[in-house]
């Protein structure tokens, strides 16, 4: 199993109506809007890291008015919880 973390950046208003093109795809988990310099987080989930890639690139950074995206995957061999 993969997971990614995103951190989305988006024109100003358009937050809520991309957090709910976000939730309508099926690999992600979670999704929220933020404070700070981000607006919207998600946390995405696939079965294999080509999955995952294809959902980032081809599902969620294609969205209009998403401005840049970071995306943050874990380091399995690292340990954590």
């Amino acid at each position: 199993m993969e997971i990614a973390y995103i951190l989305i950046q988006c024109d100003l208003g358009s937050e809520e109506q991309i957090i709910n093109q976000i939730m309508q795809i099926p690999e992600v988990k979670e999704v929220r809007g933020t404070y700070g310099i981000y607006d919207v987080f998600c946390k995405v989930q696939a079965d294999t890291k080509d999955s995952l890639d294809n959902v980032i690139t081809n599902k969620i950074r294609k969205i209009p008015k998403i401005r840049s995206t970071i995306t943050l995957h874990y380091i399995p061999s690292q340990g954590g919880k």
